[in-house]
């Protein structure tokens, strides 16, 4: 018997019509636990450097790891895979929400969806009874509406989902996929893919629930962190102001990506700040399943300027920051209605306000005019501007059609130098965090197996002194602050061992926000909790070294793929100083950023070009 999760993969094919189920043997789950490690142990032999993303080749899979569905904090998230359009190579991205919990409680650990439907389809889970559903009705209809009417018409308001908008459906390059409204697995073009197989959406209820090992300990553990993360400072500020919680203190600290990352101090920071936003649209907190912290924003909007539905959450602080700092925007009705329509249609909130952004500062210095934006005044800081190019990308509709590519395609096109300052690492835009501030998140950009990243590591700052923060990830090895700004060995220890922490947390379905250092609960409680799940034995330096296995992982198909240390490069605009703020004048130098690759290379058993030895390979079963 197994605990924690059914042994169970669900495998259809869209182009045959065949739906099977299929066996997953205990020691490949205890192996990679779930996550990214299966996307990868699918992908591996399913694809090579010549598959098309969008043929019938290329799997689409949904993800759970041995911590999904566990009911307790952090427990809820799914992982989507495929090989990327975006950057050619090994693809992911996850969300919390409800749909990882339900698809286990429906007796499957993740779906592999093969193939391409020769017409619109949606599939029906409800436990081990699957279905391909007719959705020629749905095409063409936003995430909002699409969602009433498949529960209106499986009579059941209960079903979750995972579904794609307009964005999906037209191939935009960075669509997501969008979990019940209000949760993105957002990166790496999954939308996209899932567009490209005529699947609208997945639908899923759960009946059967999840063999727990101990279920008493897990409800005293899941009890005791409900009482706890109540009064520590981490989960508290996330409760109450969200992830943009930090926002004001990021602005302060000269690292608020401003005018396209010109800029690390924005004027009217204070204006969307999660204070403001909590002040002002906040109409309600919510939360992932089976947690306590309920980092999630509901807002709403209805005055006769704008109206904003609650029904799609709320912008966190990557929304605002993209749609407003970087844009030169500073309402947040304006950014609560981007938001809004990026989750309708089914868009990465990141890629758009790069795209955009990019576009506003090309416009800005005069390598495009107003005939190639259509007659749009394409400054910072005009909100029409960025309302109207949202919708406008999602349809690949003009200018649109050009952005829907991303900055790397359309610098490409621009031409005129815009390529020093098109934000992105192997295609996929750079989230909402200046590497000039915290090297380890450059790291992170240059190092991510799918193109820029911010959560590949904890961030340099919250570890940069002695204190309690500290404290709670020693027993993973780390024992000495890491200074932001700073190179060399040590940077490369820190990084290197933040993150194997994060991907072991990708790699079991568990939210960052939980378990220390970027959460408050302890690392001995939260690995009880996954031995009390699953009735295993497993340690700190196993979840290590699961962590590294799925790095090295995606690495090594990444390589076969083509997606090498050549892909790596980060943008000009971060060697260059900053405009304005408490860093003007500070940029990152190259060399040492180089030097501290190689040192991270030799740390991971990697040689000199950044690829795996064979002795590592041996040594991670790879």
């Amino acid at each position: 018997m197994t605990y924690g999760y059914s042994g169970k993969i669900l495998k259809v094919n869209l182009s045959t019509g065949e739906i099977k189920s299929e066996n997953l043997p205990g020691e490949i789950m205890r192996k990679y636990m779930g996550g990214k490690g299966l996307v990868y142990y699918y992908l591996k032999d399913s694809i090579n450097k010549d598959t098309d993303p969008y043929s019938e080749d290329n799997p689409l899979l949904f993800m759970t790891g041995v911590a999904s569905g566990i009911p307790a904090a952090g427990t809820s998230r799914m992982i989507i895979g495929t090989k990327s359009p975006i950057t050619g190579g090994f693809g992911i991205s996850e969300s919390g929400g409800f749909i990882a919990p339900e698809l286990k409680k429906a007796g499957w650990d993740g779906i592999v969806v093969e193939g391409v439907s020769s017409k619109p389809i949606y599939l029906l889970i409800r436990d081990d009874k699957v279905e391909i559903k007719d959705a020629s009705h749905l095409w063409g209809k936003g995430n909002g509406e699409v969602n009433d009417i498949i529960k209106e018409e499986n009579d059941d308001k209960t079903l979750k989902l995972s579904q794609i908008g307009q964005a999906g459906e037209n191939k935009v390059q960075y669509a997501c996929v969008i979990n019940d409204l209000k949760h993105a697995c957002g990166r790496n073009g999954m939308g996209a893919v899932m567009g490209s197989k005529n699947l609208k959406a997945v639908a899923v209820k759960g009946t059967l629930g999840i063999n727990f090992k101990d279920k008493d300990k897990i409800t005293e553990i899941s009890k005791w962190y409900a009482k706890h993360q109540k009064d520590q400072p981490l989960s508290k500020g996330l409760y109450m102001y969200g992830t943009a919680a930090g926002l004001l203190g990021i602005d302060k600290s000269g690292i608020l990506p401003t005018r396209n990352f010109k800029q690390g101090s924005f004027e009217k920071a204070e204006d969307i700040s999660g204070e403001k936003l909590a002040e002002t649209v906040l109409i309600k907190r919510e939360g992932c399943f089976a947690c306590p912290v309920r980092c999630k924003r509901v807002v709403e909007i209805d005055n006769e300027k704008m109206k904003v539905d609650p029904k799609f959450g709320g912008p966190e602080y990557e929304t605002i920051a993209s749609m407003g700092s970087l844009c030169g925007i500073g309402d947040l009705e304006i950014i609560s209605k981007a938001h809004e329509m990026c989750n309708d249609y089914g868009l990465d909130s990141i890629s758009t306000g790069v795209s955009i952004s990019f576009a506003m500062e090309c416009y800005e210095k005069g390598l495009i005019s107003k005939n190639d934006t259509e007659g749009i005044e394409l400054n910072f800081g005009n909100e029409d501007a960025l309302l109207n190019l949202i919708k406008k990308i999602a349809y690949k509709d003009g200018f649109g059609s050009i952005l829907s590519q991303g900055v790397k395609k359309a610098s490409e096109i621009f031409g005129k130098d815009s390529n020093d300052f098109a934000m992105h690492v192997k295609g996929q835009e750079i989230p909402m965090h200046d590497p000039r501030g915290k090297i380890g998140v450059g790291m992170g950009y240059s190092l991510s197996p799918t193109g820029a990243d911010h959560v590949q590591a904890q961030h340099d700052t919250s570890l940069a002194d002695e204190g309690p923060i500290l404290d709670s990830v020693k027993v993973l090895g780390l024992t000495q602050p890491t200074d932001p700004m700073g190179y060399g060995k040590e940077k490369a220890y820190y990084y290197s061992t933040m993150e194997k922490w994060w991907s072991f947390l990708n790699m079991i379905g568990m939210c960052d926000f939980v378990p220390a250092p970027r959460g408050s609960m302890p690392i001995d409680k939260f690995i009880e909790l996954i031995n009390s799940a699953t009735g295993w034995d497993v340690t700190p330096e196993e979840c290590m070294e699961i962590g590294e296995r799925g790095i090295t992982a995606a690495r090594k198909l990444n390589y076969e793929l083509g997606v090498d240390e050549k892909t790596e490069e980060l943008p000009k605009r971060f060697y260059q100083p900053l405009e304005n703020g408490h860093l003007k004048g500070v940029s990152m130098d190259r060399d040492k950023f180089l030097d501290t690759k190689q040192e991270y290379y030799k740390m991971m058993g990697w040689d000199k070009e950044g690829y795996p030895t064979q002795e590592t390979l041996e040594k991670l079963a790879l």
